[in-house]
């Protein structure tokens, strides 16, 4: 016997696979279509993508040049005249090799890196200048060599090695001074750009110290016994080889070269009368020597800035 309400509950459920199977094709289609949407959507995406290419190391170094330099030149146009004052006292040299340090520090630092430590090389020579024009030595203005520092040349050398000492102490005084006030000006502005320049200029006068000619320390020692500058040798050697660097090794050579012609002539009468000086100058370039070093490294470690790495 044949049961409807049975046949009819199997019908519904077969329409309702149907119904299901029906929903499933068209969801497919659907997806179907999203896809190609989105395939379409990324083609016209990579239309407009122009692939990225390196830059040559020609037009890097440009870029980083064309602006400063238009910068100078809008400032040479604008104070031609303060310029052709420049000029007229001979410093034009010290503008110009000036400009090509800060030129070739740019190249590894930026660019107001290399203008603070071109203004802190300045300061430091312009204490050799003062006080060599104040004993009436006739001197150059100061000259920039990239990479090796700045350097004075006179005419005439000091009468004795007191005020040679003196001569070569006023670079790291005043070089001093202008990086305190570098300091000074961090600590108003809490910028740390201040602050790290001042730690640049507290060591460049503390390496200037090492008693070695030709470096100050080694002008400024020689008053007080020159066989300072044979500790001053062997500690740049030592130097050199924990940090080997081109620098160090040109310092050494000329170093050795002075220490040894020095020490043929030191029996001579002109040397004997060279290096007489009394106990008390003697004491006073001690104690100066040996006080701005020891203040020259304190400020070193309090303006060192951490930087994590």
């Amino acid at each position: 016997m044949d049961r409807p309400g049975f046949v009819t509950a199997r019908f519904s459920y077969n329409e309702s696979v149907s119904d299901y199977r029906q929903e499933e094709r068209e969801d497919a289609v659907d997806w179907a279509e999203r896809s190609r949407a989105a395939e379409e959507e990324y083609l016209a995406q990579l239309r407009g993508y122009e692939p990225v290419h390196p830059e040559p190391a020609w037009r890097s170094v440009v870029r980083k040049l064309w602006v400063p330099l238009a910068f100078l030149g809008a400032l040479f146009w604008k104070f031609k005249a303060a310029v052709f004052v420049v000029f007229k006292f001979k410093f034009v040299g010290t503008a110009l090799s000036g400009l090509v340090s800060i030129a070739a520090y740019a190249l590894l630092w930026s660019w107001w890196f290399a203008v603070g430590l071109v203004v802190l090389l300045f300061v430091h020579e312009m204490g050799h200048v003062l006080e060599a024009r104040r004993q009436g030595l006739p001197t150059s203005a100061p000259m920039f060599i990239p990479f090796m520092g700045a350097l004075i040349t006179m005419k005439q050398l000091p009468d004795d090695v007191w005020r040679e000492a003196r001569v070569a102490l006023a670079g790291p005084i005043i070089g001093t001074i202008g990086a305190i006030a570098f300091w000074i000006v961090g600590a108003a502005t809490d910028r740390d750009f201040f602050t790290a320049m001042a730690y640049v200029g507290f060591f460049l006068n503390l390496f200037n110290l090492l008693p070695i000619v030709p470096l100050d320390g080694g002008r400024a020692v020689a008053a007080i016994h020159p066989a300072f500058w044979l500790v001053g040798l062997l500690g740049l050697v030592a130097l050199m080889v924990v940090f080997p660097n081109p620098i160090l090794i040109l310092i050494l050579v000329i170093g050795g070269l002075e220490l040894w012609s020095r020490w043929r002539h030191r029996g001579s009468a002109e040397s004997r009368a060279y290096y007489s000086i009394t106990r008390g100058r003697r004491l006073a370039v001690g104690v100066t020597y040996l006080g701005l070093a020891a203040f020259l490294a304190l400020a070193m470690g309090a303006t060192h800035i951490e930087r994590d790495l």
